[in-house]
């Protein structure tokens, strides 16, 4: 007669094991076990970060006032919207002038900017890659660079701010006949002055 053990009591032993090994002994640990440089989460919530010195002290959650905090996010999301705006070329699909989602957030953060700059002026250069009559690609750059002035004022910029312009496909950025040198050439680029 073969001896074995069922797969739901193997189960509930390996469990017991897990449960054993995990649970503590009630021996209290101090900040000696672990070294110098690790401290408990205060009473307050905050916790301090070793700050790299053997002086006591570090960076404290719980130092920071709710207006330090403010600061703090708003310094974050400003610097989120700057690097947002580092980005001045808009791709766009074949024989289109819609704007992509990917590139409405970079749009608001640069409409914003402008709204916030009023003396700041920009020019959307609008282009198309070479496929097409050169009359019908000025015609879809201008209509590319239109679609982008028009979400900039919705978003918050002003008309007077904006130029645009059309070179259709006389400017490619990529030179070459092909989908990957056409994509980089469908384009938008704003040009800050």
């Amino acid at each position: 007669m073969k001896a074995s053990l069922s797969p739901k009591v193997i189960a509930l032993l390996m469990a017991a094991g897990l449960f054993a090994g995990c649970s503590s002994t009630g021996e209290k640990m101090d900040e000696e076990s672990y070294g110098s440089d690790v401290e408990a989460i205060d009473q307050d919530g905050g916790a301090t970060v070793y700050d790299g010195t053997d002086e006591e002290g570090g960076i404290s959650s719980s130092a920071m006032t709710e207006e330090e905090r403010r600061e703090a996010r708003e310094q974050q999301q400003q610097a989120e919207q700057e690097a947002l705006r580092d980005i001045t070329t808009f791709y766009f699909d074949f024989d289109t002038s819609e704007i992509k989602p990917e590139a409405r957030d970079v749009l608001v953060a640069h409409a914003r900017y402008l709204a916030d700059n009023p003396r700041v002026q920009v020019r959307a250069e609008g282009h198309a890659d070479e496929r097409g009559s050169k009359e019908y690609n000025l015609a879809l750059g201008e209509r590319r660079a239109k679609a982008v002035e028009r979400f900039l004022i919705v978003n918050g910029a002003s008309r007077g701010q904006i130029e645009t312009i059309s070179y259709g496909e006389e400017k490619p950025a990529v030179r070459g006949s092909g989908e990957e040198a056409w994509a980089q050439n469908r384009r938008v680029e704003l040009k800050f002055d």
